[in-house]
């Protein structure tokens, strides 16, 4: 490709919020439950780049067909891949599409198409625009989908500054997938690779965490229990708890799948099965895996390191690098100073 950006390029990520943010210094948009994915046109090539930096175009073949059926001919695009099942969107129909046939993916592409909502746009007409705040990028990116087919997969994302149709969003609409509310901070450019312009609010706590251990069931030998770790600062992986609501009819397939994984200890800040008063020497025994695997798990009370009660599994990301699996998630940062973030935006 010929474009300035190439792939991989870091998309911007966020930091987690538990409210959506007052004042008048945000754009809101839909948190879409999907893939995010960076797309890369350049004439007839296209490339889908995940947020791990790794391709997705030959998983989702009907969108690199819509994507070559815009009229602009040289663009780059954050969004989040999505796929509709009867009025609602579908992470498991996602999922199945990672899959190593063609034929198979072809085949779901035809029953199931999945759409593309744009919601950034980084690149056009042999323009860098990055480094143009966002509402002067969103003026772009609208006038860039005047020549967007209207029944074409690939979407323009809404947005808005009113706050209360934000809010809307977030409260009405979680039943038909939408994950939540992004919100981002006028005025500033693209952040590739920080959290420094974005904030999302989720219905739900939850962490999308590295796999690094595994623990039997009591008296089996299939997993009874995933051992979870975040990366901190320092770049060093943190053991932060465990998920044990594996599904009953998943453990046996699971089970291989994560024998074949055995490595030596991931962690370096605190070790599963360290002494305790609760521990036994059967609750000490665990397997340790390479870092492979990334999950994403519901937890309600994150403290001191690590989450307090048990998380509930949710399902596999594997559209996540295990180094993307930071203790940010978890720590999100605090409503004061998002006030005084906005006063000083105010201000100006």
């Amino acid at each position: 490709m010929k474009l300035q950006i190439q792939p991989p390029f870091p998309p911007m990520e966020a930091t987690r919020v538990d409210r959506i943010p007052e004042g008048d210094v945000w754009q809101f948009e839909p948190k879409w439950d999907g893939f995010r994915a960076i797309v890369f046109r350049d004439d007839d090539e296209v490339s889908i780049q995940s947020k791990a930096g790794q391709p997705l175009a030959r998983y989702f073949p009907e969108l690199v067909e819509a994507f070559q059926a815009v009229k602009a001919k040289n663009f780059v695009l954050d969004g989040e891949i999505v796929i509709p099942v009867d009025g609602r969107l579908s992470f498991d129909d996602l999922l199945m599409r990672i899959h190593p046939a063609e034929s198979r993916v072809r085949k779901l592409a035809a029953g199931t198409p999945a759409q593309y909502f744009a919601f950034d746009l980084l690149a056009a007409r042999g323009k860098i625009i990055v480094n143009q705040p966002i509402e002067k990028r969103r003026q772009q990116l609208e006038k860039f989908f005047q020549s967007v087919a209207e029944d074409s997969l690939v979407r323009l994302s809404p947005a808005t500054t009113d706050r209360k149709l934000a809010r809307d969003w977030f409260n009405k609409y979680s039943g038909l997938g939408l994950d939540g509310v992004m919100a981002k901070r006028l005025g500033e450019p693209y952040h590739s690779g920080d959290r420094e312009g974005m904030v999302k609010v989720k219905h739900l706590k939850t962490a999308d965490c590295v796999v690094g251990g595994f623990r039997y069931g009591e008296g089996t030998k299939t997993v009874g229990s995933l051992l979870l770790g975040l990366y901190d600062d320092d770049g060093r992986l943190v053991y932060i708890g465990h998920t044990s609501s594996i599904k009953k009819a998943d453990r046996k397939a699971l089970t291989s799948k994560l024998e074949a994984l055995r490595g030596k200890n991931p962690f370096e800040v605190r070790v599963p099965g360290g002494p305790n008063r609760w521990a036994t020497e059967r609750s000490g025994e665990w397997e340790p895996l390479k870092l492979k695997l990334v999950c994403e798990v519901e937890y309600d009370y994150f403290s001191q390191g690590r989450f307090r009660h048990g998380s509930k599994f949710l399902r596999w990301r594997p559209d996540k690098a295990p180094k993307q699996c930071t203790m940010e998630q978890v720590m999100p940062r605090d409503e004061g100073r998002g006030m005084r973030d906005a006063e000083r935006l105010l201000s100006r």
